[in-house]
């Protein structure tokens, strides 16, 4: 027997609808619901143990997959089975867990586990935005300590209008694509990118997409209560000790504020404090300490953390002792790295940035094989954080979420400017040597001068900028350019990148409740006026792309053959392009236009004669003779009956001449008249209508010579020839009828 369903519709006002379900599916799991738009169908559940960890944190994983089952298709590779995570689903996975972690008590250290999977796939819906629907939905049917539901929605503009939850093909046409996650009362995340848009523009779109999401706070509100709201778990929190906490405040709090006024460097201000804490830790019994030491370093960081942020809103002073407007120092070079196609150093402050760019064919884009979407990335970014950028030694366990998140938001920032006729595959990889503070941001910087120095024509340079916000309630203070002591100390933290013209990407985590769209929109006006400071320092660098690549980079040349030229071009087992390849030192692909259905060849090479001798090659395949003009040729090969002749400007091009055709007298042996490798002129007169075979002839740019007599034409009458051989049949008798056996 089916158990009872629970329902509940969200209308997005424009005839498409979201639907919550629960009680059908998973009830084993704290929580389950299956949330689906159109065609597409996802499964959340959620679990959390009822045993506090070990750890001094929330263990919570996020874990998104999608099925290729959901879209009828088979996973690639030996085993045919779903594997590792896409950078596509961890993508997906950082944007829920972003709005899921903040809601949580900062004392519940229960593992959490929240799995969402695409269960069917709608090519019409893009399946990320209803992730965090689902995950928040889910959670609410459980019996979690959760603050209050959330929703994430994507906005997109098309036509000047706002879409929410837009298809992929709404998406193509907008000059926005921005996820949001927030509650009803709070925007909480914002990441995305647009095509250099103002902030003002920005804020409307975060404005309507929190209206949409509040609807969908209220469904799972009502779907919660309709399945019966469970009471919250009792757990057991961190142990709490006000009287403690007073003392080490006292202690610590004067010490704290004057070495934050100091304005020294991040090494020195980490030894200051921890001799600080040292001399705290001096003031209690060996007893204390195994009864209290737990305590004692967590209301330590409270009274640092609370002396610091005191010192910029009472002072507008920071840990390094800047203003909150005021950009730390920056260098910056390019063509560090000699053999590389570009590359540059970004350094600012205590952040340094090297990127490097490659360049290459359609061969090395990225393919893209999601149940959800597939396709090709012909510019793509990476990001490699070491352990050493910060001073540590840590194990390397592969790319980690934060560099594939980190490196996705680089790329957005960067590829609005990449012009459509670039010919490149391009790679940009940052490798981030220095870390306090928005090394994503460093990235673009140096991304930017990196391309610019490879000679790839960016439209407009980017510039990033990393911004924090600390605010009390009736004070706020917002801060360029932050420190990492002032991303983990703030209430905001957003990075914007963007050009003169406006922003092209942003990523936001905003811990302070209730922000007014007014700070919001004061804090990315600040933004560009430091990003575009930033932007005078790259273009102070180099102020424009390079005319050329570097000699020692391929060049790259697009041409374009008629679809039925391919195969004759690839040659039988692709020999002809194997060996135009190895001769020419060039690398050589082809591709079919999807609309002209042309075949599109790519000529990489870094030698100048290599990339024309192909050139040359195509150019004679499609060379076509005019019909009447002359043309000088060059004799290849000889014939009994002729002399196969080849085009001089177009070489590869060869044409059978005739031996009636090369002299008015009568010519016995070819030999008289020409021989190997002669230069001379031929007319072309189109297709012969009897031998259906081209014809060119080198007696017609000849005189005829004097007295010549043309030999009279074959009378046609008679069949074949004027003895009528062929007319024969015309006297038979029609033969006798076989007798039957």
């Amino acid at each position: 027997m089916i158990p009872k369903v629970f329902r509940e519709v969200i209308d997005l006002g424009d005839g498409r609808t979201i639907s919550l379900e629960t009680g059908k599916l998973a009830k084993q799991a704290h929580g389950s619901v299956v949330v689906q738009m159109g065609k597409a169908m996802l499964l959340c559940t959620v679990v959390s143990s009822y045993k506090a960890g070990t750890v001094d944190f929330l263990p919570l994983t996020v874990d998104y997959r999608e099925k290729f089952a959901a879209a009828g298709r088979y996973p690639g590779g030996f085993f045919k089975r779903e594997a590792r995570p896409s950078d596509g689903e961890i993508l997906t996975m950082r944007l829920v867990d972003r709005v899921l972690r903040p809601l949580f008590p900062k004392d519940y250290h229960s593992e959490v586990q929240v799995m969402i999977q695409l269960m069917s796939h709608d090519e019409d819906v893009m399946p990320d935005a209803l992730a965090g629907l689902a995950a928040s939905a889910a959670i609410q049917l459980s019996d979690f300590p959760f603050e209050c539901p959330i929703s994430e929605a994507r906005v997109a503009r098309v036509n000047g209008e706002f879409v929410i939850n837009p298809s992929r093909a709404q998406l193509a046409e907008s000059d926005i694509d921005m996820m949001i996650g927030a509650s009803a009362d709070s925007v909480m995340m914002v990441e995305g990118e647009m095509d250099e848009i103002s902030e003002e523009e920005m804020a409307d779109a975060i404005k309507f997409a929190h209206e949409s999401i509040k609807i969908q706070c209220a469904a799972q509100v009502r779907l919660a209560e309709a399945f019966g709201k469970k009471e919250t778990r009792e757990y057991e929190g961190e142990r709490e000790d006000e009287t403690l906490a007073a003392k080490i405040n006292d202690f610590c709090y004067d010490k704290c504020y004057t070495i934050a006024k100091k304005g020294t460097s991040k090494v020195e201000r980490s030894t200051a404090f921890a001799e600080v804490k040292e001399e705290l830790v001096a003031t209690f019994t060996e007893e204390e300490i195994a009864d209290y030491g737990d305590l004692i370093g967590k209301y330590f960081n409270k009274s640092q953390k609370n002396a610091v942020r005191e010192l910029t809103l009472a002072e507008g002073l920071r840990l390094d002792g800047r203003k909150t407007d005021e950009i730390r120092p920056i260098w910056c070079e390019v063509d560090y790295l000699p053999s590389t196609h570009g590359s540059s150093i970004f350094t600012r402050g205590e952040t340094q940035a090297l990127a490097t760019v490659t360049l290459g064919t359609s061969r090395d884009a990225i393919k893209i094989d999601m149940p959800s979407y597939e396709g090709e990335e012909n510019f793509y970014l990476h990001y490699n954080f070491p352990p050493f950028c910060t001073g540590e030694a840590r194990p390397l366990r592969g790319t980690s979420r934060r560099e594939v998140g980190h490196g996705n938001l680089a790329q957005r920032g960067l590829k609005g400017m990449i012009p459509d006729d670039c010919p490149y595959t391009v790679r940009v990889v940052s490798e981030v040597l220095e870390s306090n503070g928005s090394s994503s941001m460093a990235t673009v910087c140096a991304g930017t001068m990196a391309l610019m120095d490879a000679g790839v024509k960016m439209t407009r340079p980017v510039s990033g900028i990393a911004m924090g916000l600390i605010s009390d309630g009736d004070r706020y203070a917002v801060l360029s350019d932050i420190l990492g002591d002032e991303d983990h100390l703030g209430d905001m933290d957003f990075k914007v990148t963007g050009t003169s013209e406006g922003i092209t990407a942003c990523q936001m985590d905003i811990k302070v409740k209730g922000l007014s769209y007014e700070i919001l929109v004061n804090a990315l006006k600040q933004a560009r006026d430091g990003r575009l400071h930033i932007l005078g320092k790259l273009t102070d660098t180099i102020s424009s792309a390079n005319e050329e690549v570097k000699d020692h980079a391929p060049k790259m040349i697009n041409r374009r053959i008629p679809n039925d030229m391919i195969g004759a071009f690839i040659g039988p087992g692709g020999k002809h392009i194997q060996e135009l390849q190895k001769e020419t030192e060039t690398t050589i692909v082809i591709t079919e236009d999807p609309v002209t259905e042309e075949g599109i060849i790519e000529i990489l090479g870094t030698k100048p004669e290599g990339i024309e001798a192909v050139i040359a090659k195509i150019e004679s395949m499609l060379f076509k003779p005019e019909k009447g003009s002359a043309y000088e040729v060059k004799v290849i090969k000889m014939l009994d009956f002729g002399a196969v002749v080849e085009y001089v400007e177009a070489p590869g091009n060869e044409v059978l001449l005739h031996v009636s055709e090369l002299a008015w007298e009568r010519t016995e042996n070819v030999t008289d008249v020409v021989n190997m490798g002669d230069v001379f002129d031929v007319k072309y007169f189109g297709v012969d209508p009897r031998t259906r075979k081209e014809k060119v002839s080198r007696k017609a740019l000849l005189p005829k010579p004097e007295g010549y007599v043309a030999r009279p034409p074959r009378d046609n009458n008679k069949g074949r020839d004027n003895r009528g051989r062929d007319n024969r049949s015309d006297d038979r008798k029609p033969r006798a009828p076989r007798k039957e056996d």
